[in-house]
């Protein structure tokens, strides 16, 4: 038997923004608390959203840290709190839309946050009474805006446990592809790559759903035609359009589960490396360890990627966004990988592989990528 469950609202195209007070109203959301971070505050993006609110009361938190962290998520909720805020706007990556889950979480649930991971099975403790929460995405790649999961570290630069809930996702998303115009093409790569990641591992996933995964070919289609473009020609709308809608999809498709360079990008996130590019370095040779599992389904893969060879396919693609060589040009260091695989094996994605690895697998699989 298959359980087939799918996702909220969802306002996609150029000016999508304008969208969010009748949204808000909506959800009957007076005062929402406004969570993003200080990249996405310099940019001008965040003046743009507290304008599209008008008169609104709001309030801000525009801390969120590189990496999601209870730390910042408790400082945020003490300003929820203190100003009678009824809703969160999530304004960002996956960083500031994770942090805002757990936000929406503990303003409505009993502390402590460690009872409602995956590792605790907690899952079952996440109950509807979540505070409404929109996701606005400023980057093409995180997926977290209609996802159910957040990872987000206990403690500061900690390994982040997953929380996963059908509770957890936000109850409308606001994609604006005008958001992204100024993103910088590293970024633009980084989150780009991840997107498709969460398409391709989803699609390698032995879960049974089918619809998951057309959608995961048509995301991986769109972005590896015109992810390349975004990194080059920033301002190319089309092409933002287009790998906006391909992490869209990717977003979709977390349902049926990730791959090995998710249970690796776990541990190695703590080693404050930027996820995205990371997943995209590890994922070629995540795909040559699964390949003996999943060979019936890598023709239409390589199809969708428009490469004779997976694995092949996404280094050229990495080579032309312009990732680094591997993960020795990141920082890490031969001496990090036993422990980097032990965590990887214990994480909650390995669980679920077609193929899964042992801490002695995910250590040469790191060595691979090297």
């Amino acid at each position: 038997m298959a359980l087939i469950q799918y996702i909220a609202r969802i306002q996609f195209d150029f000016g999508a923004l304008a969208t969010l007070p009748a949204e808000l109203e909506m959800l009957g959301v007076q005062r929402p608390l406004v969570v993003t971070d200080p990249g996405v505050k310099s940019s001008g993006i965040l003046d743009r959203v507290l304008a599209t609110l008008g008169n609104r009361p709001r309030s801000v938190f525009a801390e969120a840290p590189r990496h999601p962290a209870l730390p910042a998520a408790e400082r945020a909720l003490a300003i929820y709190r203190a100003d009678g805020c009824d809703g969160i706007i999530a304004l960002g990556g996956g960083v500031s839309i994770d942090l805002s889950k757990v936000i929406a979480l503990l303003a409505t649930h009993p502390a402590p946050l460690s009872q409602y991971s995956t590792d605790n099975n907690g899952s079952g403790k996440i109950t509807a009474k979540i505070a409404p929460l929109v996701a606005i995405p400023t980057t093409a790649g995180t997926g977290s805006d209609i996802g159910r999961g957040a990872g987000v570290a206990l403690e500061e630069h900690g390994i982040k446990p997953v929380f996963a809930s059908v509770n957890l996702i936000p109850k409308v998303s606001i994609c604006d592809p005008e958001l992204t115009l100024s993103l910088p093409p590293a970024m633009t790569a980084g989150t780009g790559i991840d997107a498709l990641s969460h398409a391709l591992e989803a699609y390698l996933s032995p879960s049974i759903n089918p619809p998951v995964d057309a959608v995961a070919l048509d995301a991986i289609r769109r972005i590896s035609r015109h992810l390349e473009r975004a990194v080059t020609h920033g301002s190319d709308r089309n092409a933002r359009w287009e790998v906006m809608m391909g992490a869209l999809e990717s977003g979709m498709c977390f349902w049926k589960g990730l791959g090995p360079a998710h249970a690796l990008s776990i541990p190695l996130d703590t080693l404050d490396l930027h996820h995205g590019t990371l997943v995209g370095v590890i994922l070629p040779h995540g795909v040559r360890f699964l390949a003996p599992a999943v060979k019936e389904k890598l023709p239409a893969l390589a199809d969708a990627l428009g490469a004779r060879d997976v694995a092949d396919g996404l280094e050229d693609l990495n080579r032309r966004i312009g990732l680094p060589t591997g993960l020795a040009a990141m920082g890490v260091t031969e001496a990090v990988l036993p422990r980097m695989g032990k965590d990887a094996a214990a994480s909650f994605f390995n669980a679920a592989l077609a193929r899964k690895g042992t801490p002695e697998d995910y250590v040469e699989i790191m060595r691979a990528a090297m």
